[in-house]
């Protein structure tokens, strides 16, 4: 039986933490392509992996990523049971704080 938090969605960009950057930042970040900064010094600015830029530069790279992913047999090669569970409980704490404080619904 689900839980009332799994039904419960965040459609606030802000408060959901799995949201890296928002869409301002992506555009900061492809305006920085041209000016010759490097992949990792952009990365560092942001607090962002160099892959995550990589992939913002160039989406072809990110869908090529992903094509290679599903080949593989998608994400459940790198799958850790523990850590996902954890990390669930977590995220469900969070979304039940939202809640009570009238931050979702």
């Amino acid at each position: 039986m689900p839980r009332k938090s799994d039904k419960l969605t965040i459609s606030n960009k802000k408060l959901d933490r799995r949201v890296k950057l928002t869409e301002e930042q992506k555009e900061e970040i492809l305006d920085l392509k041209d000016s010759g900064i490097s992949q990792r010094k952009v990365a560092s600015m942001y607090n962002i992996s160099r892959r995550m830029v990589q992939f913002i530069w160039f989406p072809e790279k990110l869908e090529q990523n992903r094509a290679r992913r599903k080949e593989r047999g998608g994400s459940k090669q790198y799958y850790d049971k523990e850590k996902n569970n954890a990390a669930m409980r977590k995220h469900r704490e969070y979304k039940k704080e939202l809640f009570k404080e009238g931050l979702i619904k």
